[in-house]
């Protein structure tokens, strides 16, 4: 054996052995090289009979106890032999040449020449029995259980029951019977009166009948023969135009009048009907939502048909009439509430406009020669903001301002007398001002009628949660804090009247972030308190076994603890601060800039500790260039201040002689975009999802051999045996579901909390698709054609919100960021057709932003090739919808030529400019994307590999391309999370970039080690 003996007391970095066969036998070497043998491990023979072992990875050892030659990888990269007294030349080169020293002579080999050994032949299997494992069946589908709807409902304040005002009388009944707007303005409370109010089984059917709405070029039509054919008769026949002509001008103007009729009811459109806009007045806003969510924002149009005739009515002689009818109205309504006959009063009373509000923003006011219907309902302010009323012809500034003062000296009065609940009905419903209206309640104990009536008018949202915390049902106040992102604005505001209060609703704050794995969310929500602050040491601590920025962010709040020391980890946890800080790799991933950073704003508590770790921290900003920020950009600025803090506290010898930060500039992409190509072999796991961590791990789903935790390198940190075939990363990343296929539409999820490393598994759920990502709370799905939300912290799923529904349909995924969320939505519309569409929502208060119609470019898209073969759309998160056509060679291509090989055209449609990409190759399958990033997997030309083209939603030039070479069938998948671009195929490659795709963040194989 050719043993080394001059480094019999040093170690070496060996990164392959040459083993002496010929002197130390077979049976040894087989043996030494079972020891080593790891997988991609490669075993040749030498001429001579000596063995060549190469090792993946480098393995320190003892020079005097190696197994063989050992070969040291140099500072060039080259491997060569260790510098040991009598071992001749060994070398093996960058190209992959053995160099060795055989009789005195220097002999050159190529590695992949020499012939290859396989530790396998050495196995004799002789005397054992084969037992081959036989199936007892497929193992059943786990049963799904139902999902328990938890939807909150629109609270519908009930004062006027409250206030025990009984029915209308029947002359008032009879005085507004016929008058249309009513139905409009109380549109709203129709489905929850009672049978004897106004509507019912026995209202008549001028009661019920719903209006009809016209296009506009068929109210055109209504509008000639109603109005212009038979004025246009009367004057001609008048002139005497018409009298050679036997003809009956009466019969004339009643046939003109009769096809106007017949031709609205052929063409017009009840107007209570879904009709995707087909909506009249209020009616539009009255139209119920589906359970659990909101229906999408439809404008109301207005009757201006209605409007027209009632301006038209105002040039007659009937004028006179109309206007001693509403004067009569007025005069009975001043008397009433001049009387103090509140019920009559309050029944019969004309609802004001919200001029502070402005109702120009849902439609100025249509005209109406109506009088309000008197409302025999539940007296209680309307749950939901309405769009404009009908505007009386006779209301006019004047009466606006008399009504005014008339209500608010009666609800000032109601108050006096003690009637609230009268009081709060003249304010909100009568007045609009249902702030107002919830402030009286609110200052009479009316806390619950209060958050309701605050909720249903979508007032403040720290308002509705400071209300319902205080009226006791805080699970309800949390949910909508959450929903409306006020946890902070609510606790500023409770803590100005009950400082109590609002640190209990701080620490429920608190313990919503942790029950979602966000540790650092629940130490921003008790870090203004400083008597919280050592409730949330565990989850510092849990931040910190995270790694990377969240580490760099934890740790700073650590140290400033004042009885950290005394809990023994004072020292502990100065030390990992000062390895972070000291060490090297990149300062972002990492987390040696956030480290740095937080450390200029948080001292700690100790001020030894704080003046050691600020000088570490200015050294670190001096060598990385700064705390992070990008050369030239806005936080330039902050930066330097923030290094100027550190420098006040750092050693004043060592902050004498620190320069100032200069920042390095970011590497920009010079001509085409980068290629990045990643391993040449397949691994030996399944990847079908992954995702680079902010810490720089990966964590890769691999079917059923479970879901992994890599370095950068591909070393296993963490395994889990949990079957995964999806992962559903929470935003803030200290957790995940790990998500199982068990069969159509059929999933098991289960949580994963990265920080303790543990698995808990939580539900099987029957959905068709899962959003990506969620917040750690509420985990997005599409069931049964619409859009459900899951509040993941439950023991069983619970839906808390829906979307979409009914005859609104769901094509396709959902896109989702941690600020929005997108989809393709089929709904009816005012044509014959069907209409397509993305929606847009902002997240996580599920307001609908956007609805961008996309009906024509895929009618265009499908008209132009076989809808078989076009790949599936996508919508972006964004907005917009990417659309994939493949062009075969030989077509005409978009510039009017011929296409002499396959490509695919790429298409946005957005509100942008639509935007056309074409790239080489034909794409098989739609496009992948998470959020605004997408990638298009198309064959490479040799059909040796894939190659996929990537973006960041609508572009006229392609990001990186990413290259798998020997790889077929699936195409590349592709995760955006913490600033960067995971790109995975099922061949068992991963390949991750920043999002600019200038940096190569990781490029593995995922085998079994």
């Amino acid at each position: 054996m050719n043993a080394p003996t001059g480094s019999a007391t040093g170690t070496v970095l060996a990164v392959g052995f040459v083993l002496d066969v010929p002197l130390i036998g077979v049976p040894e070497a087989a043996e030494r090289v079972l020891d080593l043998w790891r997988a991609d491990a490669r075993l040749c023979e030498l001429p001579d009979g000596r063995w060549l072992l190469l090792l993946p990875e480098p393995v320190r050892t003892r020079a005097d106890l190696a197994p063989g030659l050992p070969l040291e990888r140099t500072g060039a990269g080259a491997p060569s032999v260790a510098n040991t007294p009598g071992s001749g030349p060994a070398a093996v080169t960058a190209d992959g040449r053995l160099v060795l020293t055989e009789g005195g002579a220097t002999v050159s080999r190529v590695v992949a020449e020499l012939p290859a050994l396989d530790p396998a032949d050495w196995l004799d299997p002789t005397g054992l029995a084969l037992h081959r494992p036989r199936p007892v069946g497929a193992a059943p589908a786990p049963e799904a259980p139902p999902v328990e709807d938890s939807v909150p409902t629109a609270a519908r304040p009930d004062l006027r029951a409250a206030a025990g005002i009984g029915p209308s009388s029947e002359r008032a009944r009879r005085l507004t019977a016929e008058a249309p707007s009513a139905r409009g303005r109380r549109g709203r409370r129709q489905p929850d009166r009672p049978s004897g109010g106004r509507t019912g089984s026995g209202a008549a059917w001028w009661q019920t009948a719903r209006p009809i709405a016209l296009a506009p070029r068929h109210a055109v039509v209504v509008v000639v023969l109603l109005m212009v054919v038979p004025l246009l008769f009367v004057v001609l026949f008048g002139l005497g135009l018409l009298k050679t002509l036997e003809v009956d001008p009466g019969g004339i103007v009643y046939a003109s009048i009769a096809a106007a009729l017949a031709y609205g009811a052929l063409f017009g459109r009840r107007a209570a009907r879904d009709g995707g806009g087909a909506t009249t007045g209020l009616a539009a806003t009255a139209a119920p939502a589906p359970a659990g969510g909101t229906r999408a924002p439809r404008r109301a149009r207005r009757p201006w048909l209605g409007d027209l005739l009632a301006r038209l009515t105002l040039r007659t002689p009937a004028a006179h009439l109309l206007h001693q009818r509403h004067a009569r109205y007025l005069r009975d309504l001043t008397r009433a509430f001049e009387q103090h006959r509140w019920d009559d009063a309050l029944r019969d009373a004309l609802p004001l406009a919200d001029r502070e509000r402005g109702d120009t923003a849902a439609g100025r006011p249509w005209f109406s020669l109506a009088l309000p219907k008197r409302f025999a309902g539940q007296l209680r302010p309307t749950p939901h903001r309405v769009g404009p009323a009908a505007a009386n012809a006779f209301s006019g500034t004047t009466v606006h301002q008399h009504l005014t003062e008339l209500y608010r000296a009666a609800a000032e009065r109601l108050e006096r007398q003690g009637r609230f609940d009268e009081a709060a009905f003249v304010l909100a419903d009568l007045l609009a001002a249902p702030a107002e209206a919830v402030a009286l309640l609110e200052r009479h104990g009316r806390l619950t009628q209060a958050a309701e009536l605050a909720e249903g008018r979508d007032l403040a949202a720290d308002l509705v949660v400071r209300l319902w915390w205080r009226s006791g049902d805080r699970a309800r106040a949390v949910r909508t804090a959450h929903r409306r992102g006020a946890f902070a604005t609510a606790v500023e505001r409770l803590a100005a009247t009950d400082p109590q209060a609002a640190r209990e609703l701080r620490l429920a704050w608190a313990e919503h972030c942790r029950a979602a794995g966000d540790r650092l969310g629940a130490v921003e929500a008790v870090w203004p308190d400083e008597a919280l602050r050592p409730s949330v040491a565990a989850d510092l601590r849990d931040a910190v076994a995270l790694g990377g920025p969240t580490r760099g962010r934890a740790l700073p709040h650590l140290l400033a603890l004042p009885d950290l020391m005394a809990l023994g980890s004072g020292t502990a946890t100065r030390a990992l601060a000062r390895a972070v800080l000291d060490g090297d790799g990149d300062p972002n991933t990492t987390g040696r800039s956030v480290l740095a950073a937080t450390l200029a704003v948080l001292p700690a508590a100790d001020p030894a500790t704080d003046r050691e770790l600020a000088t570490a921290a200015a050294r670190a900003a001096v060598r990385d260039g700064g705390l992070g920020g990008e050369s030239g950009g806005p936080g330039v600025t902050a930066e330097h201040r923030l290094f100027d803090r550190l420098l006040t506290r750092a050693d004043p010898l060592t902050a004498a002689d620190l320069p100032r930060p200069r920042p390095r500039p970011l590497p920009r992409p010079v001509g085409a975009a980068p290629v990045y190509t990643a391993a040449d072999r397949p691994g030996t796991l399944p990847v079908l999802d992954a995702v680079l961590l902010a810490s720089g791990s990966l964590l890769v789903a691999c079917g059923q051999a479970g879901a992994r935790l890599l370095a950068p390198d591909g070393r296993t940190r963490a395994h889990w045996d949990t079957p995964t075939d999806r992962l559903v990363l929470a935003d803030h990343g200290g957790g995940a579901l790990l998500v199982t296929e068990h069969g159509p539409d059929l999933l098991g999820l289960a949580h994963l909390d990265l920080a303790t490393r543990t698995v808990r598994p939580w539900t099987t759920l029957r959905a068709r698709h899962l959003a990506p990502s969620y917040d750690g709370h509420r985990l997005i799905a599409a069931a049964d054609g619409g859009i459900v939300v899951l509040d993941t912290t439950a023991p069983r799923p619970v839906a808390v919100w829906r979307e979409l529904g009914g005859e609104e349909r769901l094509l396709g995924g959902i896109t989702r960021t941690a600020g929005g969320c997108a989809a393709l939505v089929r709904s009816p519309s005012t044509a014959r057709s069907p209409l397509t569409e993305v929606w847009c929502w902002d997240l996580p208060g599920w307001e609908l932003r956007a609805r961008q119609r996309v009906d024509d470019a895929l009618t265009d898209l499908l008209s132009r090739t076989d809808p078989a073969d076009t790949p599936d759309p996508v919508a972006l998160a964004a907005g917009g919808l990417l659309t994939v056509e493949p062009l075969p060679a030989g077509l005409l291509d978009p510039d009017g030529g011929i296409a002499s090989e396959d490509r695919t055209v790429l298409r946005w449609t957005s509100d942008l400019p639509e935007a056309e990409l074409t790239v080489d190759g034909r794409a098989v399958l739609g496009p992948a994307a998470d959020g605004d990033h997408w990638a298009l997997t198309v064959p490479t030309p040799e059909g040796t590999g894939l190659r996929a083209y990537t973006g960041t939603g609508p572009c006229s030039e392609p990001g990186p391309t990413v290259l798998v070479p020997n790889a077929a069938g699936d195409r590349i998948g592709v995760r955006h999370h913490a600033g960067a671009v995971t790109y995975w195929h099922r061949s068992g490659r991963v390949l991750a970039t920043s999002a600019d795709g200038t940096a190569l963040l990781a490029n593995l194989r995922v085998t079994v080690r």
